[in-house]
C-alpha cells in the first residue's frame, strides 16, 4: 500500500512542477521579447524622434533607442543624427550584435554625430542613438542614406 501511495504521489507532484517550469520558461520568453524591440525603420531616410527616460538605460546615467534596417553587402551608409537637447552618440551594430562603427561629434565640431561605413555582410543590423553620459534626453532627427558610387 505504501508503494502504490508513493507512486500517485510522485505522478501528482511531477505534472504539476512539469507544467509550473513550461509556464515560467514561455513567460519569460514572452517578457524578453518585449523587453527588447528595435523600431524597424521605414522607407524614409529622415525623420524625427524622442528619446525619453523609458528608452534602454545605457548604465552611464543615459538613455540609447534602437532602430533595425536590412542592409546589403557593399552598400555605404551615412548615418547623420542631430539633437538640441542632447549629446548624440550613433553606433552601428552588425548582425551579430558586435560594434561595426560608432560617432560622438560630427566634423562640424558640434555635439552631433555622423557615421560613414561600407557593409560587408548582407544582414539586419542595428542604428543605436544615444545620448552621451547623462546629457539627457529629448527630440532629435535621424538621417539614413544609402550613398550611390560616382558614375
Amino acid at each position: 500500500m505504501n508503494k502504490v501511495f508513493a507512486a500517485g504521489l510522485k505522478q501528482l507532484i511531477i505534472i504539476p512542477a512539469t507544467l509550473l517550469a513550461i509556464s515560467i520558461s514561455t513567460s519569460v520568453t514572452f517578457a524578453q521579447s518585449k523587453l527588447y524591440s528595435p523600431i524597424p525603420l521605414s522607407n524614409s531616410t529622415e525623420f524625427s524622434d524622442r528619446l525619453s527616460d523609458k528608452d534602454i538605460p545605457t548604465g552611464q546615467g543615459g538613455f540609447a533607442r534602437d532602430y533595425t534596417v536590412k542592409l546589403d553587402k557593399g552598400d555605404n551608409l551615412a548615418v547623420d543624427l542631430s539633437s538640441e537637447n542632447f549629446d548624440s552618440i550613433i553606433t552601428l551594430l552588425a548582425p551579430d550584435g558586435s560594434t561595426l562603427a560608432e560617432n560622438d561629434d560630427g566634423p562640424d565640431g558640434s555635439s552631433n554625430s555622423l557615421l560613414f561605413t561600407r557593409i560587408v555582410e548582407t544582414g539586419n543590423y542595428v542604428i543605436r542613438v544615444r545620448s552621451f553620459g547623462e546629457t539627457g534626453i529629448g527630440a532629435f532627427k535621424l538621417k539614413v542614406t544609402k550613398l550611390q558610387p560616382i558614375k
